[in-house]
């Protein structure tokens, strides 16, 4: 696959949420940690922020490289909402807590895309 290809895939898996984020915003706040600061549906709108701005950085190659790089701390940061979910979701149906469950290693290879983005972008021209 060219890394515009996978460019453009990491782009979509960015921008979907991000915009979820917006449209439907609670299911996100649930996944906040309470031990995190501030308002819920702060950190989800600016999480929702970053997906969009990410995502849409990532289609450009002049921004990919350094676009990309952030994706791949995006997806570490966002791991404790991910393990927050499996705790908050302990008496949820056997369907849930796979789904809860599952997303745990699925970052890893979100942040491998992300890194095989950026590795494959082409440097910007030094000024």
């Amino acid at each position: 696959m060219t890394n515009d290809r996978l460019a453009r895939v990491l782009s979509l898996i960015l921008l979907v949420p991000g915009v979820l984020h917006f449209v439907a915003p609670k299911p996100f706040d649930s996944l906040i940690p309470k031990e995190i600061p501030g308002e819920p549906r702060a950190w989800t709108y600016a999480s929702g922020a970053a997906e969009i701005g990410l995502g849409a950085a990532v289609l450009n190659p002049r921004s990919r490289r350094t676009a990309a790089g952030l994706a791949a701390l995006l997806f570490v940061a966002v791991f404790p909402a991910n393990v927050n979910m499996v705790r908050e979701w302990v008496d949820k149906s056997p369907a849930l807590k796979t789904i809860a469950w599952a997303r745990l290693p699925l970052q890893i290879p979100l942040i491998v895309l992300a890194l095989l983005v950026r590795r494959g972008a082409h440097r910007p021209p030094a000024a």
